[in-house]
């Protein structure tokens, strides 16, 4: 046994040793290699001490529920959920018929970077590809999609999917969004948006979250929590009351139901509380084009998007 601590004690100093090294200050590889927000910290620390009813009835999960609520100005239905993959997943099969297919751009999220789980969730999920600058779907080929003939040999499109920021870190305006959501709702489809980074685009444009989404027409946002700073846990924000029936057996079905589901909102409450989301959201922004005009400025080094 004190030959096992030993080698353990070992292992922690040299751990300790290496993480203390100064060679490496940042890693720029992705925000998911960040840690922890302290705001989303402290409440998660503060919970892990309490003892609560299980599955999201909770004091500290209907909080965050409210504070999500008043934030974007509705009383929208609210659900947690561990990974983004899943939010996203779960949002698009609650949005169509196992016959239909999701309009997306050809560089998003659910076409590049899920293996398959829109596909998997929604049970004959077709994607529509599309592109468009900086990731941002192209209007005009949209409408070509929804307003294609019916024709029984064909699958009909059901819905689009957004990414605000995209993946090439294209900003959909509030006035964007209205027209892409216009076009869709008038040719019978609903708007889903994968917000992974959803604060970004908040604090870059300068408007209200239910200018961005529900007031635009968005009919269900995946808001990300993990990439603005907290552990884990994304939140399903449902607009359209028509999708929120059976959405919770969903949930569950797909093993995203948290026993102890106060430990996915509890980081949502201390990011919500006082505006950390935004604060960091800002900070982050401001950060990125710091590190854009220093890299412009090596030699013989290209920023290949803003």
């Amino acid at each position: 046994m004190e030959a096992y601590t030993a080698r353990i004690t070992a292992k922690r100093g040299n751990l300790m040793d290496q993480t203390a090294a100064p060679a490496l200050r940042v890693d720029f590889a992705s925000d998911n290699v960040a840690g922890v927000c302290p705001e989303a910290q402290t409440w998660l620390i503060e919970e892990l001490a309490r003892s609560a009813p299980p599955y999201g009835n909770d004091p500290t999960t209907a909080h965050a529920v409210r504070l999500l609520r008043d934030l974007f100005e509705t009383d929208c239905a609210v659900y947690f959920v561990f990974a983004g993959t899943a939010a996203n997943a779960l949002a698009l099969a609650a949005m169509r018929k196992p016959y239909t297919s999701v309009i997306a751009h050809r560089f998003s999220h659910v076409e590049t970077d899920e293996c398959n789980a829109p596909e998997f969730f929604a049970q004959g999920l077709k994607l529509r590809l599309v592109d468009g600058p900086r990731a941002k779907l192209d209007l005009d080929a949209a409408a070509r999609l929804l307003h294609q003939p019916r024709f029984v040999h064909h699958s009909p499109v059901s819905a689009v999917s957004i990414t605000q920021t995209t993946e090439l870190g294209g900003l959909y305006d509030a006035q964007e969004i209205r027209a892409l959501c216009d076009l869709a709702h008038a040719a019978g489809a609903t708007v889903h948006m994968d917000g992974a980074r959803f604060a970004n685009a908040v604090a870059e444009l300068g408007v209200a979250p239910a200018e961005l989404t529900w007031r635009a027409g968005v009919d269900i946002l995946c808001f990300g929590g993990t990439k603005q700073g907290m552990p884990a846990g994304e939140a399903i924000l449902i607009f359209n009351p028509e999708l929120v029936p059976g959405f919770d057996y969903r949930i569950k079905q797909a093993g995203q139901l948290a026993s102890k589901q106060r430990y996915l909102s509890a980081p949502w409450v201390g990011m919500l509380e006082d505006g950390a989301w935004l604060r960091h959201a800002r900070h982050a922004n401001a950060c990125a084009q710091e590190l854009a005009r220093r890299l412009d400025a090596l030699p013989g080094v290209t920023v290949l998007r803003p």
